[in-house]
């Protein structure tokens, strides 16, 4: 569920060209913020980010999951322009 309003509102915002967000809830099951988020990894190409930093490319894809960023614990982001 997580998992596909994270991948709405990224194809949302960025029209990329290539998304895969993975899940990795699962391999963090007991850790003390589990319970708080889940764990997921994003791979995003999308021309969105052509000329811009990889910081700022992060930071607009932190930007752009503010509305369920209590449902997420840890993120791991790769960003690159298409």
């Amino acid at each position: 569920m997580t998992k596909a309003k994270i991948e709405k509102i990224l194809q949302d915002t960025f029209h990329p060209q290539y998304l895969q967000v993975i899940d990795d809830s699962a391999r963090h099951a007991g850790h003390a913020g589990a319970r708080e988020g889940g764990h997921y990894r994003v791979i995003i190409v999308s021309s969105t980010f052509k000329g811009i930093k990889l910081i700022d490319r992060h930071r607009m894809v932190y930007e752009s999951l503010q509305p369920i960023k209590n449902l997420i614990h840890a993120l791991s982001i790769q960003a690159k322009d298409a």
